[in-house]
């Protein structure tokens, strides 16, 4: 397996009162530090899940590239169930949390939803490599791979952006990887980010989604969604 090559990792808060994790060596944090509970649900549920949940679909297939804390896998959750939307969620982490951080990030109570600790908790722990049924609307598979090494099978609906800046994972955001992403997706699928530089929408364009502007979460002014077809 890939081994982290980001260094320690320290317990932050952010602005809205939820954690995230912040790399010394990288100068990078997991999530904004104006608020990782208010981006994740601006820019991954509400631009992306909440776009996706409109196409005519009896459920919907996430792709996550940068599972991370499993924030954003956690609101997916929370959502589908809200919604009684059915979904089958692929996360991709080559650099897992170890068990230590789950019980400190304090993402379940910021969200006051029943069961949410235990669910957390459950997507956390449960293996890799395999399908998991967390309940009657979610699933989730967890592949420990690199995004190069990854190879989809069959088309998602929803794609989550969510690695590392370009400045720190810039691999992950060429014209190559979006190609890839790109191929993946099904007819009228969302991918949708927090990173705004042009030369990311460039690239999205070139590969042939429809790439659109939109307000960012509190402290950024952009960020950006793109659609297959």
């Amino acid at each position: 397996m890939p081994e982290a090559p980001f260094g320690e990792r320290l317990l932050v808060a952010t602005d809205d009162g939820s954690h995230s994790l912040y790399l010394p060596t990288v100068d990078e944090h997991y999530h904004s530090s104006h608020g990782a509970l208010q981006e994740s649900l601006h820019v991954f549920i509400d631009s992306g899940y909440g776009a996706a949940a409109r196409l005519p679909r009896a459920a919907l297939r996430v792709l996550e590239v940068g599972f991370g804390t499993g924030l954003n896998a956690l609101l997916t959750w929370a959502r589908s169930r809200s919604g009684l939307l059915r979904v089958a969620y692929t996360a991709l982490e080559p650099y897992p949390l170890d068990e230590q951080w789950v019980g400190r990030l304090n993402y379940p109570e910021q969200m006051r939803e029943a069961d949410a600790r235990l669910v957390f908790e459950t997507i956390h722990r449960c293996g890799w490599e395999v399908p998991q049924r967390i309940d009657e609307h979610f699933s989730l598979l967890k592949r420990r791979c690199c995004f190069s090494d990854f190879e989809p099978e069959g088309d998602f609906d929803l794609v989550y952006h969510d690695a590392f800046s370009p400045a720190v994972q810039p691999e992950l955001w060429t014209r190559d990887a979006f190609a890839k992403l790109a191929g993946c997706m099904s007819p009228g699928a969302v991918l949708v980010t927090y990173c705004a530089k042009g030369e990311v929408r460039r690239h999205l364009r070139s590969v042939g989604l429809t790439v659109e502007k939109l307000p960012g979460p509190p402290g950024k002014r952009e960020m950006t969604r793109a659609r297959q077809g």
